[in-house]
């Protein structure tokens, strides 16, 4: 049975490991989510997610940085930094999905991830960037 959750959580640690690793993002997908025989329509929603953060990892960057504030993009803790990349690209890139779920899931990828006070920051940041999007469009 297809996942998005649980895709969503293996984009995020396929990101933390393009991130901290400096890997090609080939590479983290062939020796990272190949190997698991998962749902094909699991395993291709977080390949889409990966490589879409990965190729918009600039943009969405300066959207962090634009909403995060007081906080350089480097000395954000590299869990969170990476939860809000796939959560930004996801609200800006995959439109049928709706924003509130966006936000619930990333939340959740926060409060399983990282650290109780990372929730609120990334609820923060997101809430910002969101709000910077309807005065936009």
């Amino acid at each position: 049975m297809p996942s998005r959750r649980k895709a969503r959580e293996l984009a995020l640690q396929m990101l933390f490991q393009w991130d901290l690793g400096h890997n090609a993002p080939g590479e983290v997908i062939t020796t990272f989510l190949e190997p698991r025989k998962l749902d094909p329509e699991t395993e291709a929603f977080a390949r889409s997610l990966f490589e879409g953060a990965v190729r918009e990892a600039d943009s969405l960057d300066a959207l962090l940085r634009a909403h995060a504030d007081r906080w350089r993009l480097e000395r954000m803790a590299a869990v969170d930094r990476n939860i809000l990349r796939l959560a930004l690209y996801e609200l800006l890139r995959v439109p049928e999905n709706p924003p509130a779920v966006v936000f619930d899931e990333a939340l959740e990828l926060a409060r399983r991830f990282s650290t109780p006070e990372s929730v609120q920051f990334v609820n923060g940041v997101l809430e910002g960037a969101r709000k910077a999007q309807e005065k936009e469009g």
